[in-house]
């Protein structure tokens, strides 16, 4: 093991320590150690993995600070893996020299407007454990091609553009469990024109990914408004398929360009770049849409306590095989008075199921909180210009001023639903309020209670069967 101290580095915070540090890495036996310290450096240090051999940076469980005074990233991770991570892919040099560089235990703190935290760009297994990196631009950025990436037990805050960011990447296997990603003003994890399979978020604290914290620097209204999200994935002119997003509170401050988790899929004829993805077992809440899909194809959401859109809980635009599955979508009552009323919205979409949703509107049935945008949903659950959807077992409670809407939809099933108002004063005039074509479409075996106009509202060519009303 070598102690960077022994390379000519003082660790006080105010000699630049970039030169012997970088020698420290170069010629050094391939474990690093920084002692307790503050490591001042004006410029990236480089492990080139090709020309330095397999290398680990320690700092003693985070008692040890890198200060980046300069621009650019504090630590670049070099390596030239170009294939995939098939074992038999490997050049043998790559795989001695190259394989699993990490950095544990450091801090990472920028004192430069352009200055990042850590770049990995072609490198095969790259391991991040107990990192913090704060007040720079961007903490984590992979670019270029990279493999097997592991980001654990971290905290990235308070950065004034992305948390984890995936750049125009091709990746394959990258897991980010139990790490802290907060404060980040473009994105806690955000993915932009890349190639990505096999990517698992799991077990994350993952908020406040918005300009909020940063109003000061930014106070322009097209700063409040630029697109962002607790996790940003736009594919671009890439693809991203083969993942999971479980087990993770993700919540928010309202951005009027926010969300929660946004998915932006690139539609060609016949094809769409992003979905293979399972939602499930998470907290969302508190964002303009807390999950906004558009132009994806496959996923799954399930198991998730969804609450205080303010706009819409979940949005689902231009997309096709979408399960929504059994969670619960309502209020948190700890806010009392203070009140959103967003729904479920599916438009331009097909092939999706709705099954075993429990959705529960506010008592007061509008927006009640201070600030909160103009209300603009029509019902708890909106099916709008749609084509084989199925809504069953699922329970749609106190919506105003509709249960379920449902306009110029074809084969549109609803079954064994109940569609209730149960306030002591009914606020939701009609059950179902149904709108144009009604091609293909059914309601049978459902429960309607407590419109105060009408349960369903419909063409008579709507077949219903079997409900049970009043």
């Amino acid at each position: 093991m070598s102690n960077v101290l022994d390379f000519g580095a003082f660790g006080d915070g105010q000699m630049d320590d970039t030169e012997a540090l970088q020698h420290a890495i170069d010629a050094g036996d391939g474990v690093l150690e920084f002692p307790r310290g503050e490591y001042r450096i004006t410029k990236p240090l480089v492990m080139d993995l090709a020309r330095c051999g397999r290398t680990a940076l320690t700092g003693f469980g985070g008692v040890s600070r890198l200060i980046m005074h300069g621009p650019g990233p504090a630590i670049i991770l070099k390596g030239t893996h170009t294939t995939s991570a098939d074992p038999t892919g490997f050049r043998p040099e790559e795989w001695e020299r190259e394989r699993m560089p990490t950095i544990d235990g450091l801090e990472i703190n920028g004192a430069h407007p352009e200055a990042d935290g850590i770049r990995i760009e072609g490198v095969m297994q790259p391991t991040l454990t107990r990192v913090l990196i704060r007040q720079v631009r961007t903490a984590v950025q992979i670019t270029g091609r990279a493999r097997n990436v592991l980001i654990s037990a971290c905290h990235i805050y308070h950065n004034t553009n992305i948390g984890v960011h995936l750049d125009r990447v091709n990746l394959h296997q990258i897991i980010i469990t139990g790490s802290h990603i907060s404060y980040c003003r473009r994105g806690g994890i955000r993915v932009e024109d890349s190639e990505v399979r096999n990517f698992q978020i799991t077990g994350n604290d993952i908020e406040y990914n918005n300009v909020r914290a940063f109003a000061k620097d930014f106070p322009t209204p097209e700063d409040e408004a630029e697109p962002t999200a607790e996790i940003y994935i736009d594919v671009g002119s890439g693809s991203i398929r083969e993942g999971t997003i479980c087990s993770n509170t993700i919540q928010a401050t309202y951005s009027s360009g926010g969300a929660n988790i946004r998915f932006i899929g690139n539609v060609p004829e016949g094809d769409h770049k992003a979905g293979m993805w399972t939602i499930a077992g998470n907290l969302i809440g508190s964002q303009k849409n807390n999950i906004h899909l558009t132009g994806v194809r496959g996923i799954t959401i399930s198991g998730n306590f969804i609450y205080s859109g303010h706009h819409r809980n979940i949005l689902v635009e231009k997309s096709r095989n979408i399960v929504i599955g059994a969670n619960t979508i309502e209020h948190n009552p700890d806010y009392k008075e203070k009140e959103l009323a967003p729904g479920v919205r599916l438009e331009d979409s097909m092939n999706c199921n709705i099954t075993g949703l429990l959705i529960q509107d506010a008592q007061a049935g509008m927006h009640t909180v201070t600030g909160a945008p103009p209300l603009q949903r029509d019902a708890l659950i909106e099916v709008v210009r749609c084509r084989r959807i199925n809504l069953s077992g699922s329970q749609i409670l106190d919506g105003t001023p509709t249960g379920l809407q449902v306009a110029d939809s074809e084969d549109v099933l609803v079954n064994g639903c109940s569609i209730i108002d149960q306030r002591a004063e009914p606020l939701m005039t009609r059950g179902i309020h149904w709108t144009g074509s009604t091609r293909g479409s059914m309601v049978t075996q459902s429960r309607l209670s407590g419109a105060t106009q009408v349960a369903i509202d419909a063409p008579e060519t709507l077949l219903q069967a079997g409900n049970l009303m009043g």
